[in-house]
């Protein structure tokens, strides 16, 4: 263990300045048993630092390495486990237990006894020692003074640490000695002991050549006593001169402390001086108002523009003053509080004057307003007066008031508003409050009779317009929808009407609507919307600018949102006083809007419905005039009022268009026909070609075209199945007249018109129209040679049994004789006088709108001629070598059709 001790001396501890006291071999508790070395080490320079350092060796074995090292102080407690019985297992706790166990007891007690030494010698902490012998824990000699200074319990002595352990490594020096006088003497090595003799002998030798020479200096030893003794003469007369000296500089100092003192006090006095004024001008800097400042606020006039600029700029002034952020203690100060209530006082009565003057300014405006509305609405009043001929005598147009200059003199006040909100926003919103009241008042009186002129111009007279429930002087629609929902279906006796058409399912005949006044109510519809956008845009932006409120980003709201405004909603939520955040904002905004223009989504409902029961075609003009401005408005703010009232009436209105082209498929399938004449084009297929070339022109780059595809998509469905409906019921005439005329004029209609998205559909009424055409010329040629007709398909039902054709005419049935038997039946005067009839007959089937009766009659003759052809072949294949043949040939029927067609 020794050898042990001192490689890793030398190795490990010598190179970092330390000494190693103790060292026991130990491996960990419950492991797999690798060793390695607890050592207790010293450092050998100032101060000193004890350490436990644990050492094992290199993975190869060959060196051994220092692992890890725990300062001494950082020990709380060493566990021998057991004070009586030998046992090897110890713990150290340090940040955390570490348990050991050592290869002997003896190596663990001894180690335990250093670490003991150790904290006595150099930790004022002290380790808990549990379960050790008290033999081991031996008192240390107390330590001097003189060898340990007070505050470096850390110090060591050279004769205490020999008490930690008698080792004591050679220095260099010693070692360089030694092997020179091992080198000089042979035998150094080989005979220790002669050469421990030689030394003691050299050590004789030298330690009497000393004495000698200690006794030869005796005589200098006196005299250099001799020399002290002086010495120590002339430091007593030093220091009496320079205790003289003291004294004479004690007085002096004295003096200049008080110098100093002085000088001190001086200064600090003029440092408080400085910062007292700096505190004095900062205070006199940011909370004095200048008297100007405080004659406007208390007498300047608000209604000059000059007043309200110097107004603004005292209530900035004051503004300022107020927020100055005040420093430490200045708050306790008598004049800053004073100063703080005189700015209050300023500031709560600018407010009321300001407040009031505002509510003035507001029953001024709304009044002269009003004014101006009763010299608008009067001439609409009148009684006993036709009010359309009234609005043609005074040129009543149809235009919404300018608020504009209200907005141009409210504007001036919007800093003032700002000032307001961020000062008393109890005032600020009572303000907001009168302003909606009045606006709202004002607004609905406007846009009231605003719409009163829309509906009188729409229908005409004041007869017309109480026909279709409009009260010529309120301005409302009588009963509100139940007047609308009276109105009675007009029915004209024709044909349009039994067939419930598209122009008259709006309640009133074709023949009482005109081009012209779609038009025109599509120019009032448009004219109504150009004012609304506008009024409401520029209302936003005054609220926005002068109540100073963030208008985007805001959600859609509703109608029922608003609802408990009047009720003081806003000051329910913002009782306190304090500013509203961004997002209430933008919701103050919405809610003020449809508080000021609650009666723009009824009014303009009620002018919907009126011009659906005017005539349903005015929801094509509608839907397309809605979808145009609410994209309009999306574009502008997607959450703006407007787009949201916009948006939700413009529900109403594809709701309204959605029920014409439902309206029109149920009246589709509740259409009958006459059972005595001729069918002809179904009334529903005429109109539904007027209805796709009116609503071509009126959709034209529209918005909301996908809605005009679906609606044609349904309708054009409803006219295939109805058309089909009627050919099946049809008495007078056959199914597939009835289905080859309506859906050629099906065809030619959508080929004319190009609607895109009935591409499918204009190619499978192509389809149909070919079919039916081709059924009824084969129907209708069955009937002339019927006879023949029978015999050859007798013929061809012998073939396809399985019998040879030239064996055909070995039959009874079908010999040459009956074969000339049928043809003689059918010479040349009979087919001609057939085909008359058989023109006469489809003259009667077909209808003159469609004119289809020679494309009817060329396709029998070629239907005819086919036949004609392959009678021929079943002749020749059948009877060859027979010599029958038709008593008329292909030239003769090219004749006879040709003759016919031009007879009739």
């Amino acid at each position: 263990m020794t050898a042990i001790k001192h490689a890793l001396q030398r190795d490990i501890f010598t190179p970092n300045d330390e000494r190693l006291l103790s060292i026991v071999n130990v491996c960990k508790a419950g492991k797999k048993k690798k060793n390695c070395f607890l050592c207790a080490t010293v450092t050998t320079e100032r101060p000193v630092q004890v350490k436990v350092v644990k050492v094992k060796k290199s993975d190869k074995g060959d060196f051994y390495k220092r692992q890890i090292a725990w300062a001494l102080r950082d020990l709380a407690v060493v566990d021998a486990k057991d004070a009586i019985k030998e046992n090897p297992e110890f713990d150290l706790h340090f940040e955390k237990i570490y348990k050991w166990v050592a290869s002997s007891t003896a190596e663990k007690n001894a180690f335990i006894s250093c670490i003991w030494k150790l904290n006595q010698r150099y930790l004022r902490k002290k380790i808990d020692f549990v379960n050790v012998s008290s033999q081991l824990l031996e008192e240390l000699p107390k330590v001097t003074e003189e060898s340990v200074p007070s505050g470096e319990n850390q110090s060591v002595t050279g004769g205490d640490e020999e008490v930690v352990d008698e080792y004591q490594e050679l220095n260099a020096r010693e070692e360089q000695d030694i092997e020179i006088m091992m080198e000089g003497c042979e035998y150094a090595i080989s005979n220790a002991e002669a050469f421990a003799e030689k030394l003691s002998r050299e050590l004789q030798v030298l330690d009497g050549a000393n004495i000698q020479s200690i006794m030869a200096s005796e005589k200098q030893v006196n005299i250099l006593m001799k020399l002290l003794d002086e010495a120590l003469k002339e430091v007593d007369q030093i220091e009496l001169k320079l205790s003289s000296y003291e004294e004479m500089l004690q007085s002096v100092k004295e003096q200049m402390d008080q110098i100093s003192e002085s000088n001190h006090l001086i200064h600090l006095s003029n440092t408080n001086n400085v910062k007292l004024l700096s505190e004095i001008e900062f205070l006199v800097n940011h909370m004095d108002l200048a008297k100007g400042h405080i004659k406007a606020l208390q007498e300047g006039d608000l209604a000059s523009s000059r007043g309200i600029e110097a107004c603004t700029n005292a209530a900035d002034a004051l503004l300022q003053c107020m927020n100055v952020a005040l420093r430490p203690g200045h708050d306790l100060l008598l004049a800053v509080k004073q100063q703080q209530q005189r700015f209050s006082d300023l500031r709560e009565l600018f407010a009321r004057r300001l407040a009031s003057h505002l509510n003035n300014v507001f029953v001024q405006q709304f009044t002269q307003a009003l004014l101006q509305l009763y010299n608008r609405s009067y001439f609409l009043s009148v009684p006993g007066h036709d009010q359309s001929s009234t609005l043609a005598q005074h040129s009543v147009e149809l235009t919404l008031p300018n608020h504009h200059p209200f907005h141009r003199d409210l504007l001036r006040y919007a800093k003032l508003m700002e000032w307001l909100k961020s000062t008393d926003y109890g005032k600020y919103e009572g303000l907001t409050k009168n302003y909606m009241d009045y606006l709202s008042r004002l607004y609905e009186r406007e846009i009231k009779d605003f719409f009163e002129v829309a509906k009188i111009k729409m229908t005409g007279t004041t007869k017309e317009s109480k026909k279709f429930g409009l009260h010529g002087s309120s301005g409302k629609l009588t009963g509100s929808t139940s007047s609308l929902n009276k109105l009675s279906v007009q029915s004209s006796g024709n044909r349009r009407s039994q067939s419930s058409s598209l122009l008259d399912m709006g309640n009133m005949s074709a023949s009482d609507l005109d081009v012209a006044d779609r038009t025109k109510f599509d120019k009032i519809f448009e004219q109504v919307l150009s004012e609304l956008e506008p009024l409401c845009l520029a209302e936003q932006d005054f609220i926005s600018k002068f109540f100073k409120l963030q208008q985007h980003q805001s959600m859609p709201g509703t109608m029922a949102e608003a609802e408990d405004l009047d009720g003081g909603t806003l000051s329910r939520q913002h009782n306190c006083g304090t500013p509203l955040p961004v997002s209430s904002e933008k919701d103050m905004i919405r809610q003020m809007m449809i508080k000021i223009f609650r009666c723009i989504e009824p009014e303009l409902n009620n002018l919907i419905a009126l011009g659906d029961k005017i005539d349903s075609f005015n929801s094509l003009y509608m839907l397309v005039k809605m979808s145009h401005h609410v994209w309009t408005a999306q574009n502008v703010d997607p959450a703006s009022f407007l787009s949201t009232t916009l948006g939700n009436v413009l529900v109403t209105v594809k709701r309204n268009f959605d029920k014409c082209i439902s309206n029109q498929i149920r009246q589709m399938e509740e259409v009958k026909i006459s059972k005595k004449s001729k069918v002809g084009i179904l009334p529903f297929v005429a109109e539904f070609e007027e209805f796709a070339g009116l609503a071509e022109s009126i959709f034209k780059n529209a918005e909301r075209r996908g809605d005009l595809d679906k609606a044609y998509t349904k309708l054009i469905r409803g006219v295939f199945v109805n058309v089909e409906k009627v050919a099946n019921e049809s008495q007078k005439t056959p199914r597939d007249v009835v289905m080859m005329e309506n859906f050629h004029h099906i065809f030619a209609t959508l080929s004319r018109l190009k609607i895109s998205c009935l591409e499918a559909e204009k190619k499978e009424a192509k389809q149909k129209y070919t079919d039916h055409l081709q059924s009824y010329v084969i129907y209708s040629l069955g009937q002339p040679l019927e006879k023949l007709n029978h015999f050859f398909e007798g013929v061809e039902a012998r073939v396809a049994q399985g019998i040879r054709e030239e064996e055909v005419s070995y039959q009874l049935a079908f010999n040459k004789q009956e074969l000339r038997k049928v043809i003689k039946e059918y010479p040349g005067k009979e087919v001609k006088k057939g085909l008359d009839n058989l023109y006469k007959k489809v003259d009667k089937h077909l209808c003159e709108e469609e004119n289809l009766l020679q494309v009817v009659w060329h396709s029998m003759q070629d239907e005819f001629i086919r036949q004609y052809k392959h009678f021929e072949g079943l002749i020749a294949r059948c009877y060859p070598g027979s010599g029958v043949t038709m008593e008329f040939t292909i030239q003769d029927i090219l004749d006879y059709c040709s003759s016919i067609a031009q007879s009739h």
